[in-house]
């Protein structure tokens, strides 16, 4: 019964969605692969007008066909973000030939692995040129007309390396932080004139897209992303539900992003010692490279002469198609009235005999919303199986930071303790000066 009430509830999520978007104009940048591929594809199958861009034609034809096929409407827009003037252009072209834009996904990137003194300055420009000014210029472009029609909602693909960076990825954690931060700014302005624009940004985990085999390399083995990975049809369900409900400032998808943010807020020096220890295995296969990847930098690997790799990368069979986290986070309602039902039952079970009112009734309606949250719980433990069996390679990193742990904490409490004998000292001879009392600073 449990299960039955799970898939009617998920019918009816859908079923609201595709209310919510049949014939909607949704623009996604980065739409020829991975998590921009996988959107797409999301938003078509709820009716929405999609507009894929891409610097890939043949990956965008296959985005565009992949749409079509499942009855879906779409068109394919080559285009380099980076490029504003060309943006300025499709973005005319889409209004003229699908309609006003509603919602726009950014979702384009691109990166580079390696140390940072092995990146060149043109390499480092390019990445910023993409993966953080690809992102303005089109959240420029989509402004324009949306602040004309004073509605809209522009979702960031972020990433929880935008608030933690790693080794190896410098370009990509500088664009992923900066584009925190210029949206935040966007963010309160547009509330300072109290637009009906929203702006929201998704933070990702891992994702198994192409992009690592695309990727312009100098490490010796394939760059990986690092587990637990999640198939971009996860981060695809997190964007179309932060394109329907664009009020909160930021979502989280997987566990690893909660833990890598919540740690980083507690103990940042703590997790730069670990990643230094760590980071660079973690990020390379066990698949060594002849040479070092070109990449997709300067020219798409899907372009007129390249092959169409689809939304997947490389790592499907380490790839989980779950997230409790997002599971949660879309039922926020649910469980927070489960929680407060709880809540004033427990109350009414303490202070009231029998748990009722008076009058034998609910002493609040949120208590209506239990069974609903209980017929939820099938569907949370479903997903249990699909994260246990991935546990080993997240428990790994877990024990290499456990065995760490001690030492590094013993070094964070030596550099502490130094540090608080020498302020003490500097208070201590330095504290008065001329017979005045003198405050170190």
């Amino acid at each position: 019964m449990g299960t039955s009430c799970c898939r009617q509830d998920s019918t009816e999520r859908v079923g609201r969605s595709v209310q919510q978007l049949t014939g909607k104009v949704v623009v996604v940048t980065g739409a020829s692969a991975g998590i921009g591929r996988a959107s797409a594809k999301a938003f078509a199958q709820r009716g929405a007008k999609v507009a894929l861009i891409a610097r890939g034609i043949t990956g965008l034809n296959g985005a565009l066909a992949e749409i079509e096929k499942g009855g879906g409407t779409g068109a394919a827009y080559p285009c380099d973000v980076a490029d504003v003037a060309a943006l300025r252009d499709i973005h005319a072209r889409i209004e003229r030939e699908l309609g006003p834009i509603d919602v726009w996904v950014n979702a384009a990137f691109a990166s580079v692995f390696a140390p940072f003194w092995e990146i060149s300055p043109e390499e480092f420009r390019r990445v910023t040129e993409v993966s953080y000014l690809g992102f303005v210029n089109a959240t420029m472009v989509a402004l324009s007309s949306m602040r004309e029609r004073g509605e809209g909602t522009i979702v960031q693909v972020g990433s929880a390396l935008g608030e933690r960076a790693i080794p190896l990825q410098s370009a990509y954690c500088g664009a992923k932080h900066a584009i925190n931060g210029f949206t935040e700014s966007l963010r309160c302005e547009l509330m300072h004139e109290k637009s009906k624009i929203r702006v929201t940004v998704v933070q990702m985990p891992a994702v198994n897209t192409p992009q690592f085999s695309w990727v312009r390399s100098r490490l010796s083995h394939h760059p990986q992303p690092v587990p637990p990975i999640y198939q971009p049809e996860v981060a695809a369900r997190a964007v179309l539900h932060a394109a329907l409900r664009p009020g909160r400032k930021q979502y989280w998808v997987g566990a690893t992003t909660a833990a890598t943010l919540s740690a980083q807020k507690v103990a940042p020096a703590l997790l730069d010692r670990y990643l230094a220890r760590t980071g660079f295995g973690s990020q390379q296969s066990d698949q060594p490279t002849s040479a070092h990847q070109g990449g997709n930098l300067f020219a798409p690997l899907d372009g007129a002469d390249g092959e169409d790799d689809g939304a997947h990368g490389v790592f499907d069979d380490r790839s989980h198609p779950h997230s409790v986290e997002l599971f949660v986070s879309e039922h926020r309602r649910l469980f927070g009235a489960g929680a407060l039902a709880g809540a004033m039952a427990g109350y009414r079970f303490v202070h009231r005999s029998g748990g009722v009112s008076k009058n034998g009734k609910p002493a609040s309606a949120s208590a209506r919303h239990l069974p609903a949250v209980v017929a939820q719980i099938p569907a949370v433990l479903a997903d249990v199986p699909g994260v246990l069996a991935h546990a080993p390679e997240s428990l790994s990193g877990l024990s290499s930071f456990a065995a760490s742990a001690p030492t590094l904490l013993a070094s964070a409490a030596r550099h502490l303790s130094a540090t608080v004998v020498a302020q003490a000292t500097q208070r201590l001879h330095g504290g008065s000066r001329n017979g005045h009392h003198v405050r170190q600073t």
